[in-house]
């Protein structure tokens, strides 16, 4: 990213559930980075798969990020409304033979080892009942994670020519994240670390359109007792209504963040003009962690919650 480009962030949640602790640290922390560089903050509803989307979730999001004081600039961009642009995309590719049709079947990928091994890529297949693949010229095998380093790649998913259109008609996730931050002039991707792994290929289509690439930086996840991450398939309860700053210093003890001293007798603006000031990305701890406890962590500061989260 060019040192004289304006930040740009973003938080890109998909309807598919409420906002819950998990999906609190990834906003908030995009939300501080980008304010911290005098930056702007973009949402994106990312409702491009209907069979897994929640009657009522977009809306609901928007409220929950209000609530919790993450006020965005500009207007929302749902991606229901930009298939025009995806659809663009797709043609680009294929007018420079760039992707192709391919109709292997989910079972015979598995019997490959969950890799695909590039099988259709010279039978020129008609679109009938056919996804469209990627045809990788240049695989990426790692990128700079602005928190965790060189980050390398399996070798065989950098080299895969993943999907870009899904045999059912949808638009596949990793065209349309890049078309999108593209399009909204995205320069910093501040998310969770459960999507460390698809960054390789999304930087492989930016280098195939001849895009620049944002900066990256993948946060801790909140995790369970059991281990697994909070997220919607797994139940993880929805983000309270009450008063949000008591989650918001938990939020901000688990990324190894500075507290405002007396937040109790502070209000919600002034909590977070003192977490956009005092943001700190180095404190940002590299491991997951179960949510902090509320009774005790809102009184550490970044250093102390640093060490105890790594």
């Amino acid at each position: 990213m060019s040192a004289t480009l304006p930040c740009i962030g973003r938080f890109a949640p998909s309807p598919s559930g409420d906002l819950h602790f998990g999906s609190l640290i990834a906003a908030l922390g995009s939300y501080l980075s980008a304010r911290a560089q005098q930056g702007r903050w973009l949402v994106r509803i990312e409702d491009i798969d209907p069979p897994r989307e929640v009657a009522g979730a977009a809306t609901r999001i928007l409220r929950q990020l209000t609530h919790y004081g993450l006020h965005w600039d500009g207007d929302v961009l749902w991606q229901s409304q930009r298939h025009e642009a995806y659809r663009a995309a797709l043609s680009w590719l294929r007018e420079h033979r760039q992707s192709y049709f391919c109709t292997c079947p989910r079972s015979r990928i598995q019997q490959l080892g969950g890799f695909y091994d590039g099988h259709c890529r010279d039978l020129h297949l008609p679109p009938d009942g056919a996804a469209l693949r990627l045809r990788q010229h240049a695989p990426v095998y790692g990128f700079d994670d602005r928190l965790r380093g060189h980050l390398q790649a399996e070798p065989r998913l950098a080299q895969e020519d993943f999907i870009i259109h899904r045999r059912d008609g949808l638009f596949a996730y990793n065209l349309a994240v890049v078309v999108d931050d593209h399009f909204q002039g995205v320069t910093e991707i501040v998310r969770g670390a459960d999507l460390i792994e698809p960054t390789v290929r999304q930087i492989a289509l930016y280098q195939q359109f001849g895009w620049p690439e944002p900066a990256y930086l993948h946060l801790p996840l909140a995790i369970n007792p059991d281990g697994n991450k909070l997220s919607k398939q797994n139940h993880a309860p929805a983000l309270p209504d009450g008063d949000p700053r008591p989650v918001l210093v938990q939020a901000l003890s688990f990324l190894g963040q500075w507290v405002l001293p007396g937040w109790q007798d502070q209000g919600l603006e002034a909590l977070l003009e003192h977490a956009v000031t005092h943001w700190d990305s180095a404190s940002i701890p590299r491991h997951n962690a179960q949510q902090p406890d509320e009774a005790t962590t809102p009184f550490l500061n970044g250093s102390q919650q640093a060490m105890i989260s790594r």
